[in-house]
């Protein structure tokens, strides 16, 4: 499992300060919450203790996944770059071609997604569609709901 994990120098430093408040702030928390547990004598009935532990279990387990996901990064900054066709990265308007509705999506790595936000993982059905095209391309783009058609109106790579 060592693919490189494409990302934003905005979701790489995301990654980073989670973890650091995780190592910082949640864990140094968790261990007061299970001294306090013990305090209290009888663990094997002790809710507190057990629900602490849990919560130990998890972020001992976030904490592992974002530094392996850290360690993993592909850290890709498109300042710069042309914006003569989609990569990682862009800004897309597109064009719905049956009903004409615009929407604008960034491709992003899959930790930075936010569909509300209009950011779509390199990994999405619609941003593999969309690698490589150029604008006034057409693209079909296989969904959960069929098959939809869109235009490429603009392309650009914004400050990330």
């Amino acid at each position: 499992m060592d693919q490189r994990v494409p990302m934003t120098p905005r979701g790489y430093e995301a990654l980073k300060s989670e973890l650091q408040r995780l190592k910082s702030v949640e864990r140094p928390a968790n261990i007061k919450d299970i001294e306090e547990a013990i305090a209290h004598g009888d663990l094997s009935e002790n809710a507190e203790y057990h629900a602490a532990k849990e919560k130990q279990a998890h972020i001992a387990g976030r904490m592992a996944m974002l530094d392996d996901k850290i360690a993993r990064a592909q850290v890709i900054d498109t300042a710069g770059q042309e914006p003569d066709q989609i990569r990682f990265g862009a800004t897309v308007r597109l064009a719905d071609v049956e009903t004409d509705d615009e929407v604008t999506y960034q491709i992003v790595g899959e930790d930075e997604a936010d569909a509300k936000e209009g950011r779509i993982s390199v990994t999405s059905p619609v941003a593999r569609a969309l690698m490589g095209k150029e604008v006034g391309d057409e693209v079909t783009v296989k969904v959960p709901k069929g098959v939809r058609e869109f235009e490429v109106l603009e392309i650009r790579y914004d400050p990330l």
